[in-house]
């Protein structure tokens, strides 16, 4: 059975590159939880378990958005380990190895449970309906915007708008480039299975970036004048360049410290509380390095760089802009779900 890190790219015992060009398989379980129910799966608050891992960017964006949202409490979240083998993500960081809520040892039996022959990817984050025990969806970039649209009725008071509705259309589009050359981009530099296929991917990746230094060199964050849907986007891939992607994967032009727009927005963001605070970077270290054994056969975790930097002043406030507009911060994590602060410089 296949596994992956929530990347798309499958894993049979820890294969990752494959010749010429990485393709994600974007082929997710596409079943929704609506207001309306209509693909039978209604919004209900206490019947999902999301399980996430803190190592990977897509399940890092559900993580921040659940919190921005103050959903904790309508939707629980299970915490899988920081490395998984080709099977699937485990709950070892449970008592005995088991997800409390749902009662398994790896989320591959939620995707067993609805589909006995589930042929592609094992992937987190994934929307698990606990009295069945089986996997709703694993589709990422729709759960996170049904979490700000479907499941309204259970936001804090005091919420931020993620995705409103005039905006949609220019969050949409910067999402779909940061997605192809960004997000999807360091994968693609580090997965190439070839120097062409290597040059190509790093010159849309730092193209992008230099464009998204462009853009945000005079607005504090990309859409509009809050943080919206497109920031947690951006935010999950910037907080791993330098601890993973910029060695690991051979993003190497600069480090993120060294491009001082994206680097102080990024510090900016990692500042605000729902952000910084959601962020394990001795998971996002042990896993890429630790699981990715055809780029680092070893599996020896770096101990640099140096953390304490992301707490340094961003000087991004000159630019205007309210994080949660009318809206008001999230409270401080639950005890159950605080990373821990040796792992992490929490803010």
């Amino acid at each position: 059975m296949t596994a992956d890190n929530g990347t798309g790219q499958r894993q049979t015992g820890g294969k990752y590159v494959e010749p010429g060009e990485f393709k994600r398989d974007q082929n997710y379980i596409t079943t929704r939880i609506t207001a309306d129910g209509r693909d039978g799966y209604p919004v209900e608050p206490g019947r999902y378990r999301l399980v996430v891992s803190r190592a990977c960017p897509w399940a890092n964006r559900l993580i921040i958005v659940r919190r921005l949202l103050g959903l904790e409490e309508a939707i629980s979240m299970a915490v899988a380990g920081p490395t998984h083998d080709a099977r699937s993500w485990t709950f070892d960081l449970d008592p005995g190895g088991r997800d409390p809520v749902l009662g398994i040892e790896r989320i591959q039996e939620a995707y067993f449970a609805r589909y006995p022959d589930y042929p592609r990817g094992i992937t987190v984050p994934a929307m698990v309906d606990v009295p069945t025990g089986q996997v709703v969806t694993n589709d990422y970039a729709q759960m996170s915007l049904d979490l700000s649209t479907e499941w309204t009725a259970y936001h804090r008071p005091g919420a931020p708008d993620l995705y409103p509705e005039h905006l949609r259309a220019e969050i949409d589009e910067v999402n779909a480039v940061v997605f192809r050359d960004v997000n999807n981009g360091v994968y693609r530099c580090g997965f190439a299975g070839s120097q062409e296929a290597y040059d190509k991917a790093y010159g849309r990746l730092f193209d992008r970036l230099d464009w998204l230094s462009e853009r945000l060199a005079g607005q504090r964050y990309l859409v509009g004048d809050t943080i919206t849907e497109a920031d947690v986007r951006l935010f999950t891939t910037l907080v791993r360049f330098d601890p993973v992607y910029h060695g690991h994967f051979k993003c190497n032009r600069q480090k993120l410290s060294e491009m001082p727009v994206l680097w102080a927005y990024a510090r900016d963001l990692f500042q605000t509380p729902g952000f910084g605070d959601t962020v394990d970077f001795d998971h996002i270290k042990r896993h890429y390095y630790e699981v990715h054994r055809d780029i680092n056969p070893t599996g020896v975790v770096p101990l640099g760089p140096d953390l304490s930097n992301w707490l340094t002043p961003h000087d991004r406030e000159s630019l205007g802009g309210h994080p949660f507009g009318p809206g008001t911060p999230p409270p401080p994590p639950t005890p159950t779900e605080r990373v821990d602060p040796t792992h992490t410089p929490l803010p």
